[in-house]
Parts: C-alpha cells; structure tokens; sequence
C-alpha cells in the first residue's frame, strides 16, 4: 500500500524528471533550430560563390580599396589586372589536388598603381622540378617593381581569394623555403617586398599560359578548390531527432508512473 510520503516523493520525483526533460527538450530543438538557420546561411553562400565565378571579371581591388577587401563581400570574384611579374620572388606553396601532391605557384605582379598583388599562376605536380630548398632571398629594396619597369604588362584574369591564416599544424618554415598556407604578409616579408594587397588571385588557365625566364616547368592554372562543407541539414535531423525520443521517453515514463499509482 502506497503512503501519502511515498506519493509525494513520487510527485516530486515526476516534476524533477518533467522539468529536466522540458529543458532538454527546448535546449535539443533550439540547436536544431539553429542549425536549419545555418542551412539558409550557407545555401545562399554558395549561391553567391557561384555567381561571382560565372560572373564577368571586374578590375582587381586598387591599392586605396585594399583595406576594404573581405572574405564575405569578395571571396571567389572574378577579378582581371595587369602589370609585370616579378618571376624572382616566386614563392611555391604546398598543394593537395585531387590530380596529386604538389605546389601552388605564387608570383608578384607590379600593377600600375604601384601596388603589388600576389597570383597564384597555378599547379605544379610534386617531383616535376622547380622547387628547392634554397634560403629566402636577401630583403629587396623598397621600389622593387621598378626592376621590372618597362617590362611587357600581362593581364591575368582569376578569381580573387583572401590570405590564408598561418596553420598551428605546420607552421610556414621560411628559412627552409617550405610554405603550407599562402601567408600573404609572410611571404611578402620573406621575400623582402614592401606591402602587399590582403588577397591573392587565382589564375584561369588562359592567364596561366604566360612563360617566365628561367622557369623549367609551367604552372596549369584555373584548378581553384571550390568547396563547401554542408552538414547542417543531418545536424538539424539529428538534434530534432532527440528532441523526440526525449519527448517519448517522457512521455513513457510519465505513463508507468500513473499505472503503478
């Protein structure tokens, strides 16, 4: 026989089990919630990543918009500028393609405003010569586009990506002239280039035709990586899923607790 003590430990003991399960009811549905937000988000981001690669090039970002430039406004558009290369200071970032192992080619360009922008001219399979382990250059002076004054102007059409942030991984090693990520800043100083724009474009193929003096291999250009991690929707199923068997097993427990009164 069931005591009136007994009862109301077992109507506390159904209000506790009730208030935890409420709370982790709302807390699983709310990151669901959320995560159907972060669907809508990145959604419209890729639509926007594909709008600007099928869009028509505009002019690079000039030296007075650098500080301007940004991943969520710029970020995969269709840029074209022109200028001269400086083919000494090229830098060979390591690279992993479906295609294989091996390095992207990055060399300044002087472009008219005197600025310098970074371009990715393209890929290079791993062994096919080029790269060495050479120290980093001694520092440049200041006006180092004006050794390549008077060369021809090329025009390079790309799309336009903002610098990568140094790995805590694989730091970059520049007195080993090894280069994981395409620390913009960093290169630039290891080379001993005066400042840089905040972003590097990626060549298209056309563009990454031009041949270099001294170079033994050319670079294949238009190979830019475009991908989104999209998990959010298994996310959302996932969180709501347990929002459900919380609200089940609630509801189960709540259902044997009545019998046995």
């Amino acid at each position: 026989m069931t005591t009136g003590a007994s009862r109301q430990r077992s109507r506390a003991l159904r209000v506790i089990l009730a208030l935890v399960a409420g709370v982790m009811f709302a807390g699983f549905f709310a990151l669901g919630t959320w995560q159907i937000f972060r669907l809508q988000w990145k959604l419209a981001l890729i639509d926007r990543v594909e709008q600007r690669v099928h869009a028509a090039p505009t002019p690079a970002p000039g030296i007075a918009d650098w500080r301007r430039v940004n991943a969520g406004d710029d970020e995969y558009r269709r840029v074209r500028l022109s200028g001269a290369y400086l083919a000494a200071s090229t830098t060979w970032t390591l690279a992993s393609l479906e295609r294989g192992i091996g390095y992207w080619v990055l060399t300044p360009l002087c472009t008219a405003d005197g600025g310098i922008v970074m371009v990715n001219r393209g890929f290079v399979p791993a062994g096919s010569g080029g790269w060495s382990a050479r120290p980093a250059p001694a520092p440049a002076a200041a006006d180092a586009c004006a050794r390549v004054a008077g060369a021809p102007a090329v025009t390079v059409t790309g799309l336009l990506r903002v610098s990568e942030k140094t790995s805590s991984l694989r730091a970059n090693e520049p007195e080993r002239n090894y280069w994981y990520t395409r620390d913009l800043q960093a290169i630039a100083k290891a080379r001993g280039l005066p400042a840089v724009a905040p972003y590097f474009v990626d060549a298209d193929a056309p563009s990454a035709q031009v041949e270099l003096p001294g170079e033994s291999v050319r670079p294949t250009g238009g190979l830019t990586v475009i991908s989104f991690v999209n998990n959010h929707l298994v996310y959302a199923i996932t969180w709501f899923g347990l929002a459900l068997m919380v609200a089940g097993a609630t509801w189960w427990v709540a259902r044997d607790t009545r019998r046995a009164d």
